[in-house]
């Protein structure tokens, strides 16, 4: 087991950049029960300084390694309990690093069902096989003369046999197998078309009616729209290579030949090219086109989840609006705008529903009733969702807000997301935390909430309802879980929680804490009171030492009687803390915030036995701005007035929007017209950008120029350039609008298989057991 660690930490260590005695070393915490967190802010000297995104790559590479290792064994324990492992075999399968090359080498010891060739076999033809193998100048048809007997009709029969014994030794030959595969990854073409009569009900994927490029450099986005039109049934998919290769032997059939020495020699080898071209279509082809169908969506998979991840982390780390009063307007039309007002600390006020559109059309009542909310709890903020009527609700308090003596202090209004609200609304935990309130009242309150403060209130939220993903409902739900909790875990504790005033969903993503510790400190809050220190963490039932650990670091009580319980410092390292206020003479409170006076001071005096540099750089750090918020300061878009519906936009047009979501292939934009502008990523900036999240992120403002609008397919195009940009390429405009890429559900697969030939129907019938 211990070579067997130091060979994943070797390949590890290359893939994160760092070296096999740091992985070692993270191995072991994360084994011990440490979370990545935890180890990326508080064990540096252990790792080497390794940083969460090392740690979780390091941790997603360990799970695969190790799974790989088990599998390895499995099989080498397969082949051994059958007499037939071999050094050279004992060695081919140790060097393996993917479970495809370890799946090849175990495929023709792998027990299955009765297969041609065994039947083959059963006849008495493998000799035959064997002998037009040994003697390439023989004619197979006489060799064949003397196996016609029995079961074996006549000559034809004897040589099918005979083919399908040779073609499954070609087809289970894992070094040929690898060739192949790394040559059709090379090679190959995935081509798209529409099936017939599906080009109206499958207008939004027109760019792949007749589509073809090269596989390996498929883009994911556009690889999981192919995927979702042939889900749908709208579109069908091939993987081939060579197609327009004009030689009569492809080169997919030279390379088996090759593999087997097959020339010139005689009929024996021109009856073994042609069974090479017979495996290569009736098994290989098929078998591998499917291994690449599967690559290409994994491959498309990771990096949706990537960006999925990407743009979460920004929207949980927006800027938040800060202990303000707020109003939360949850549009609706013919239902109503639900209106939630809560206090600095998100304790809800008062509720109500006012109907200012149509069929009740009391604009006028609406605006007194919000203005009178207005005055009588003192709101700072109003928060807008962003669904339908979140315009029309704008425009209506812009009016009201006109209408206001110049003498009062004006609240500011935001437009927010509000994806994920009514998911929220519905759940247990909401009905738990407002028993009395209406469901669709509580959407309000979200709305209001995230405002003040996105992240506390957004981990309330199944990180895939939020709504900032590249395809999210196509991908594999469980890997895509992972990654997005991950993600949250990260940003919770990276920001810190107020231990007095968070919610359990919110204490329960941070390290070392789950959902019923959550619980427990919250009930022992309500009932013997807030906090006075961390350490009386450890009287909550079940918070035992190993878990105080993990999480007091990132606790924090911003007035309790130990002010380094304000601060990111580990309780374990208070000690390195107060010799620092006693090297500086000076009392902790009046040190803290001091940065001149604990910048002139040497951190290496410091270190001890117990902590490292990089421990007292951190606490010296932390000290200069004690409890700081890696957060940005808050700033909100203003929307053009006049410009509310796609029909308003007219090419040249500068405006002012926030980025709601940051893809492969470009950034989108809310410009206040319902439907998200798309600035392509060639035209993020006057310069190449390879990656939008460069540039742009979920949540920033952005002054932006319209380029060309399509009414009729909900797509509008802008750009940042100074230039004034162009449209952007049509290889670019690829069900990009946001229905299709955040907001749709991909049909459920049905049990039927598509009408679209072999590939098709096998690659349902793999999908469907993935």
């Amino acid at each position: 087991m211990a070579d067997d660690m130091k060979s994943i930490a070797t390949i590890i260590a290359g893939e994160i950049n760092a070296r096999p005695d740091q992985v070692i070393s993270a191995v072991d915490l994360l084994d011990g029960g440490a979370t990545v967190p935890f180890i990326a802010r508080y064990r540096k000297e252990v790792t080497g300084g390794l940083d969460d995104t090392q740690l979780r790559n390091l941790a997603e590479r360990l799970t695969y390694l190790r799974e790989l290792g088990t599998r390895r064994k499995a099989i080498f324990d397969s082949i051994t309990s059958q007499n037939k492992m071999t050094d050279e075999l004992a060695v081919k399968i140790a060097r393996t690093t993917t479970k495809a090359e370890l799946e090849d080498i175990y495929l023709p010891f792998k027990p299955k069902r009765r297969t041609r060739a065994e039947i083959a076999r059963e006849k008495g033809l493998e000799p035959l096989a064997n002998a037009i193998w040994e003697d390439r100048t023989s004619d197979p048809a006489k060799l064949a003369e003397s196996y016609v007997k029995g079961e074996v009709a006549d000559v034809k029969a004897a040589l099918e046999g005979a083919r399908d014994i040779v073609a499954e030794t070609m087809a289970e030959n894992a070094d040929l197998l690898k060739s192949l595969r790394n040559y059709l990854k090379d090679k190959a073409v995935l081509y798209s078309k529409v099936q017939d009569g599906k080009q109206a009900a499958g207008e939004k994927f027109a760019d792949y009616f007749d589509h073809f490029e090269r596989w390996a450099t498929v883009p994911g986005h556009r690889a999981l729209a192919m995927l979702r039109g042939w889900n749908e049934e709208i579109l069908t998919l091939t993987i081939e290579a060579d197609k327009d290769d004009p030689s009569l032997v492809k080169p997919t059939h030279r390379m088996i030949a090759s593999a087997y020495q097959i020339g010139q020699k005689g009929p024996a080898d021109q009856w073994l090219m042609e069974v090479a071209g017979w495996t290569w279509r009736v098994k290989l082809s098929m078998s591998l086109s499917l291994d690449l169908m599967r690559d290409l969506r994994e491959r498309a998979e990771e990096e949706a989840i990537h960006v999925f991840a990407r743009n979460l982390k920004d929207l949980l780390l927006a800027a938040p609006a800060g202990s303000r009063p707020t109003m939360g307007l949850d549009p609706g039309i013919r239902t109503g705008v639900k209106v939630a007002v809560v206090d600095g600390t998100g304790k809800v006020l008062e509720t109500t529903t006012v109907y200012p559109f149509p069929p009740k059309n009391d604009i006028r009542g609406t605006q007194a009733e919000l203005a009178g909310l207005i005055r009588k709890h003192g709101v700072d903020l109003i928060s807008i969702g962003n669904g339908t009527g979140s315009r029309e609700t704008e425009k209506l308090v812009a009016d009201m807000l006109a209408q206001m003596p110049s003498t009062v202090k004006k609240p500011t209004k935001v437009i927010v997301s509000e994806a994920g609200a009514s998911v929220y609304s519905a759940s247990e935990l909401a009905a738990k935390e407002f028993p009395n309130l209406d469901v669709s009242l509580r959407g309000a309150v979200s709305i209001a909430r995230r405002l003040q403060d996105p992240l506390a209130e957004l981990v309330k939220i199944d990180p895939k309802s939020i709504g900032v993903g590249q395809y999210q409902h196509d991908v594999d739900q469980g890997r895509l879980g992972r990654s997005l909790d991950a993600v949250v875990e990260d940003a919770v504790n990276a920001v810190g929680v107020d231990l007095n005033t968070a919610s359990a969903p919110l204490l329960a993503r941070v390290s070392g804490l789950g959902g019923s510790i959550a619980e427990a400190i919250v009930s022992h809050r309500d009932q013997t009171g807030p906090f006075a220190s961390r350490k009386e963490l450890l009287k909550v039932p079940r918070l035992g030492a190993r878990t105080f650990e993990q999480c007091a670091g990132f606790l924090r009580i911003p007035d309790g009687k130990e002010p380094l319980d304000a601060s990111s410092v580990h309780p374990e390292a208070y000690g390195i803390a107060k010799k620092i206020v006693a090297a500086c003479g000076r009392d902790l409170r009046t040190l803290m915030g001091d940065s001149a006076t604990l910048k002139g001071l040497d951190p290496r005096q410091f270190v001890d036995e117990q902590f490292g540099l990089p421990t007292v750089k951190d606490i010296l750090t932390e000290l200069e701005k004690p409890g700081r918020d890696p957060r940005p300061s808050f700033k909100t878009a203003t929307f053009a007035e006049g410009v509310e519906e796609i029909t308003d936009l007219k090419p040249g047009m500068l405006l002012e929007g926030t980025v709601t979501n940051v893809a492969a292939f470009g950034a989108f934009v809310d410009i206040g017209v319902h439907q998200d502008g798309l600035v392509h990523v060639s035209q993020l900036a006057d310069k190449f950008v390879k990656d939008p999240h460069e540039v742009v992120k979920a949540g920033d403002v952005v002054k932006v120029r319209v380029v060309e609008v399509d009414v009729k397919r909900k797509r509008i195009a802008l750009t940042m350039r100074k230039d004034g940009g162009e449209a952007p390429p049509p290889s670019a405009r690829d069900n990009r609008g946001p229905a299709v890429m955040r907001n749709a559900n991909p049909k459920p697969a049905r049990d039927e298989k598509p009408a679209m030939g072999g590939l098709g129907a096998a690659l349902a019938e793999a999908m469907r057991k993935k």
